[in-house]
């Protein structure tokens, strides 16, 4: 527990001393975020807001992380680096991503072949490594096999473990991003689930098979450390969207919204929740669905749905005010991962 508190209090610190710096270096080099045309006419305020800032978010969950360790002498586990591989990996992409529409002054940075490749490559090393690296029970961080609560069904194999855990990452990662479209959005969305996973990691330390076998117990190679990454993220993000809350001073840009997109996904399939994370992350996979309902109606159709895609713009464009979506779609990601928490722990409860 010790862990989880220093980490989650060392990535808040240097978050919210670090945001700040980075925005008057992103500042004075003229790293502005571009803003589409086509997009709703309020957003046009906002071009030139320094972006990148999820490279802070990074930055401070690895510190935090290794000052964690650090500070209560205690070994890193394969579990918690591979997630913060995966994080580092997916927000090398979205840095790339940024880099070039800032240096090409328009909206849009790598082109998509490019972009899924690197999340592709990414996504493949790290579902290859996670079926490795047993501990001294044979516990390997994650198994080739679906899960909800835990593992369940027979074993799908390492080619289609790999194919679903790169659907995972590509889906997350970039529903993470089509959040990203508002001020403090994705922060406060992606910030409750990683809470959740705090809770979770926590109770399958008190409840692994190791220590006490029986009916519901985990077979979770390293939870400890796992609720550890995520503390880690969670208060990296809070001390970021101290900064990024509306009116927004800094955007994560592509950096942040693929790199808590992959640590989302990473967390899921090491703590055996994959499915789970569908509900705890439910307003990103609604705001995700919107694009996809929209794209398709149109395409079968000639009609969309929504007045604009994602969701988020539907309401900019009926008139709400952006800090009214953004608080609403806030309690709608609480209540989802509140949602997600209490099936978790629904196999608990008295009977």
């Amino acid at each position: 527990m010790t862990n989880i508190i220093i980490a989650g209090a060392i990535g808040l610190i240097l978050s919210m001393l670090g945001t700040p710096v980075a925005i008057r270096l992103f500042s004075r080099r003229g790293y502005g975020q571009e803003i589409r045309e086509e997009g709703p006419s309020g957003h046009h305020g906002k071009r030139g807001t320094p972006t990148m800032g999820g490279t802070v978010i990074v930055l401070a969950s690895l510190l935090a992380y290794g000052g964690s360790h650090a500070a209560t002498l205690t070994p890193p586990t394969v579990s918690g680096m591979l997630v913060l591989f995966l994080m580092t990996g997916l927000g090398a992409v979205g840095f790339l991503d940024d880099f070039i529409k800032i240096y090409k002054q328009r909206s849009l940075g790598l082109r998509s072949g490019a972009k899924a490749l690197g999340q592709l490559v990414v996504g493949a090393v790290f579902a290859v490594m996670v079926t490795q690296q047993a501990n001294v029970y044979g516990i390997t961080p994650a198994e080739p096999r679906l899960s909800f609560l835990r593992d369940f069904g027979p074993s799908i194999g390492i080619v289609g473990f790999t194919v679903w855990v790169l659907i995972m990452i590509v889906g997350f990662s970039n529903a993470v991003n089509l959040t990203d479209g508002l001020d403090g959005l994705a922060s406060g969305a992606t910030g409750v689930v990683l809470a959740a996973y705090v809770l979770i990691g926590n109770w399958q330390l008190r409840n692994n098979c190791i220590d006490q076998l029986g009916p519901n117990c985990y077979w979770v190679r390293d939870p400890l450390d796992l609720a550890v990454v995520a503390a880690a993220v969670l208060g990296a993000l809070i001390g970021f969207l101290w900064w990024n809350a509306p009116p927004a001073r800094i955007f994560m840009g592509d950096t942040g919204s693929l790199a808590l997109g992959g640590v989302l996904a990473g967390l899921a399939i090491a703590t055996r929740t994959q499915l789970l994370l569908i509900i705890l992350a439910g307003l990103c996979v609604i705001i995700t669905m919107s694009v996809i309902i929209q794209v398709g109606s149109f395409k079968l159709t000639g009609k969309r749905v929504f007045r604009m895609a994602p969701l988020q713009h539907h309401f900019e464009l009926k008139g709400w005010a952006e800090t009214t979506i953004v608080v609403r779609f806030w309690l709608i990601a609480m209540l989802c991962s509140a949602l997600g928490l209490g099936l978790f722990y629904f196999e608990w409860m008295p009977r």
